[in-house]
C-alpha cells in the first residue's frame, strides 16, 4: 500500500519559516519526481515546487528564493523549506510523487496559515 505522509504544516506569523515534510512508503522513491502542490480557498491547486529524481529542481515564481525542496532518498523523504513565508503562502500542501513507468500518488495535505 502506497502511503504518503505530510506533516509539519500549521500557524506561523509572516515573514517566519516552516519546513514541510513528507515520508513515502511503498513505492519505488529514488525513482519518483516529487513535488509539493498547494491549495488555497477557493483556488485551484497549484505547483509549489519539484525535483527530479536527479534532485533537479524547479519552483513556482512566486517562491522562488523563498522555499527550497530538497530530497533524502535514504530517508525516502521530501522536504519544503519555507522562509520568509506571506499570508498568501496559507493554503493546504500536498505532496506528489510522480513516476514516467508507474501511477502518481498524493499525500493527504497539511495546512499551513501566515497569519499574525
Amino acid at each position: 500500500q502506497v502511503q504518503l505522509v505530510e506533516s509539519g504544516g500549521g500557524l506561523v506569523q509572516p515573514g517566519g519559516s516552516l519546513r514541510l515534510s513528507c515520508t513515502a512508503s511503498g513505492i519505488i522513491f529514488s525513482i519518483y519526481g516529487l513535488g509539493w502542490y498547494r491549495q488555497a480557498p477557493g483556488k485551484q491547486r497549484e505547483l509549489v515546487a519539484v525535483i527530479t529524481s536527479g534532485s533537479r529542481t524547479n519552483y513556482a515564481d512566486s517562491v522562488k528564493g523563498r522555499f527550497t525542496i530538497s530530497r533524502d532518498n535514504a530517508k525516502n523523504t521530501v522536504y519544503l523549506q519555507m522562509n520568509s513565508l506571506k499570508p498568501e503562502d496559507t493554503a493546504v500542501y500536498y505532496c506528489h510523487a510522480n513516476s514516467a513507468q508507474y501511477p502518481e500518488h498524493w499525500g493527504q495535505g497539511t495546512l499551513v496559515t501566515i497569519a499574525s
